[in-house]
């Protein structure tokens, strides 16, 4: 037969369970994940004073085991509104937990009422759980699977409800305060859906940490550590997409293949870091010159790519020509001094029952071409430019 302490006890071992999963992901540095594993600890202290009811003193078993599980609930919160990058609010969150300890207080020492105590803990516990559903819902990040937020908040739904229900049902009980009473059925069985919150909700963090840890392990495989542009596999992935949308609709589709003029040099007197700044800053000023559907990505050392949805040569050729004179522009600082560079670009457009290969091959003998004929210029895929396009430094 269920017990109180039986419940207790069973809660306490699967919170244990959740701080052990929670404490290996601690070194993920990942946030929220110290509050709930402090909510956590919290719990298990709180479920473990609470097992001392009748033995040790009611301010122990009942105020500071009911404070545990509210600070418990605070710290959810917090953990959800930190992993979120939103305030955790925690004026709001002490002052509703000192509010609740006065209560525990009043309703245990001047007016002893054991229905007022429950409904007390379990109004809190309902207000955090819709507060929890509501920062879910409203702050999910953009791109990450609906399920695990869906899921969560629904759970946190669910136990706001139940908890209402635990806390209107002792009321209406219009019995004393008779230590008997939490042995009933009824609260037995709403007793066991609270006890099993904070595990259940924390097993909800888990998927959201997994889901994001994904999403940086796919941030990571997607995009070139050193300058953020997409990697070379991913803008080929995406090339090959926009290959086949190209041939549906009939758009033209061009493809920008640009390389860093002299590099070696500005490695050897600038140094490593020279370069790498060189690299960021001109990733950077190309990313603010194209349109959100236009992708940037890094072949390999100095070589990158941008391709242009939507665009024929004439249009391909102006933003690489554009691209080019903001380079030659560009001075870039640091502290290993100032220097300046330029590029130049093959453009090539693509035809239709081309592959990406074929078309990057293109571009890439008319970036060769451009460096044969004397470099910082920009020439479409058959050799010619026009006066607009074709400019060298002197």
């Amino acid at each position: 037969m269920l017990t109180p302490a039986s419940i207790l006890s069973t809660t306490a071992l699967l919170s244990l369970t959740m701080i052990l999963v929670l404490g290996s992901l601690l070194r993920t540095g990942m946030p929220g994940v110290r509050e709930w594993f402090a909510a956590n600890l919290a719990v298990v202290g709180a479920l473990l004073l609470l097992g001392l009811r009748g033995i040790a003193p009611d301010f122990i078993s009942i105020v500071v085991a009911n404070t545990l599980l509210a600070l418990a609930a605070a710290g959810y919160y917090a953990g959800c509104a930190r992993f979120l990058g939103r305030p955790p609010h925690l004026p709001r969150l002490t002052a509703g937990v000192v509010l609740l300890i006065l209560a525990l207080l009043t309703w245990r020492y001047i007016n002893d009422s054991i229905p007022m105590r429950v409904l007390a803990t379990t109004m809190f516990s309902s207000i955090v759980c819709v507060a929890v559903a509501v920062l879910l819902l409203r702050h999910r990040p953009a791109g990450r699977r609906r399920y695990n937020y869906w899921f969560a908040a629904g759970l946190a739904l669910v136990f706001a409800l139940c908890q209402a229900v635990r806390g209107l049902y002792f009321i209406l009980l219009y019995s004393p305060s008779d230590p008997l009473m939490l042995n009933s059925s009824w609260n037995m069985v709403l007793l066991i859906i609270g006890a099993v919150i904070m595990p259940t909700m924390t097993m909800a963090a888990v998927m959201m940490i997994h889901d994001a840890m994904l999403e940086v392990a796919e941030d990571a495989t997607n995009h070139d550590h050193l300058t953020g542009a997409l990697s070379r596999k991913h803008l080929e992935t995406l090339a090959r997409e926009q290959i086949v949308r190209a041939g549906k609709s009939g758009r033209s589709l061009s493809l920008l293949i640009i390389d860093l003029d002299h590099f070696k040099h500005i490695n050897d007197t600038h140094g490593h870091a020279g370069g790498d700044t060189v690299l960021r800053e001109f990733v950077r000023m190309t990313r603010s010159s194209l349109r959100d559907s236009d992708a940037l990505g890094r072949m390999g050392g100095e070589e990158f790519a941008v391709l242009l949805p939507d665009t024929d040569t004439v249009g391909a050729l102006r933003i690489a020509e554009r691209l080019r004179e903001q380079a030659k522009m560009q001075r870039v600082a640091g502290t290993f001094g100032e220097c300046s560079y330029s590029i130049s670009a093959g453009v090539a457009t693509w035809r239709a029952g081309e592959t990406f290969d074929h078309l990057s091959m293109r571009a890439d003998r008319a970036l060769y071409t451009a460096k044969s004929a004397g470099r910082n210029r920009v020439l479409p895929d058959d050799g010619v430019a026009t006066t607009e396009t074709m400019h060298a430094t002197s």
